[in-house]
């Protein structure tokens, strides 16, 4: 079985570079067929990943954070959404905010890494296409496994990507950027559309939409979706003033809110549309900003064979 690395040097203060020496001689004591190449840009990330897939590899290896990961899982896809090949998916986290291992049952540990894709064990995971537009307006296709955020999320990812989460940690580091975008922020109220159903948040400042329980940084949602399902969750945080603020942001690290309050709302639907806004017009998803609106989201026409521990 051969394998191919895609590997960011850079995550977290060179981690995935002081690993490499050990992964290489671990694949070579086993014997293991392998190739690599390093990142020096996300997109890079993307563009082998894809390389990769089309020359037959029967693993593609993503080694850095969430950003290298999407980026890689990208690199599975077409504009369509059916998947380049049948390569397994495999991941060693090294970044900063593992989202994506917790989501899926991958060690974040890199040597207990090693250890569940060299076991091979794999699952099939549901991923979200998503259609959108870059600061030019043309149109742009990519894909998530974990959440998009529509809202002030665009500016709470670029602010703790920015180097705070160095310095205070993943979790502080994304809370103190979240209170400060929040602070900044001018909530307006969006419109979407939800499977052909048109509706209106009101005073929204951030909706996430995804599959998984983990949305960013410690942050979490409880939603009633099981693997096969094929719609997605919404979870709009909207109405926030002085007095609910604190309830709001221990109800998202928490993942048990209770959405039956004013400042939440979950629903679910299979399409979400989103039309473009003359206000918070900016896309993220998987921990990065990505593009402006409209978008238009759902799930992947294939699933992704995906290595990880939990069966």
């Amino acid at each position: 079985m051969a394998y191919f690395f895609v590997i960011n040097p850079g995550s977290r203060q060179n981690r995935a570079g002081k690993f490499i020496p050990t992964l290489f001689a671990e694949l070579k004591q086993r014997k293991i067929e392998f190739a690599f190449n390093l990142t020096a840009t996300l997109d890079d990330a993307q563009s082998l990943s894809l390389a990769a897939n089309e020359q037959g590899y029967a693993v593609v290896v993503a080694i850095g954070g969430d950003g290298t990961i999407n980026k890689a899982l990208n690199g599975f896809y077409d504009a369509q959404g059916k998947r380049v090949s049948q390569a397994k998916f495999g991941v060693i986290h090294t970044g900063t905010s593992p989202d994506f291992c917790k989501s899926y049952g991958i060690p974040t540990q890199p040597s207990l890494a090693l250890e569940t894709l060299l076991k091979s064990n794999s699952k099939m995971i549901s991923v979200a296409r998503i259609e959108y537009h870059d600061k030019k307006g043309e149109p742009k296709t990519g894909y998530f496994a974990c959440c998009a955020s529509i809202g002030v999320g665009a500016q709470v990812a670029q602010r703790a990507n920015s180097g705070v989460r160095k310095y205070l940690g993943d979790s502080l580091g994304t809370l103190g950027s979240i209170l400060v975008s929040l602070g900044k922020y001018r909530a307006s109220d969006l419109k979407l559309s939800c499977d052909g159903a048109k509706l209106t948040i009101k005073n929204n400042f951030n909706t996430f939409i995804g599959k998984t329980r983990f949305i960013a940084s410690g942050l979490k949602v409880e939603h009633d979706l099981s693997c096969d399902d094929e719609r997605l969750y919404l979870l709009s945080v909207k109405n926030l003033n002085p007095f609910n603020l604190i309830p709001a942001i221990m109800g998202v690290y928490s993942g048990k809110a209770g959405y039956d309050k004013d400042y939440f709302s979950l629903r679910y639907a299979r399409s979400i549309e989103v039309p473009s806004s003359k206000t918070n017009n900016e896309v993220e998803f998987d921990g990065d900003p990505q593009g402006y609106l409209p978008c238009k989201i759902s799930l992947a026409a294939d699933r992704l064979e995906l290595i990880a521990d939990e069966l």
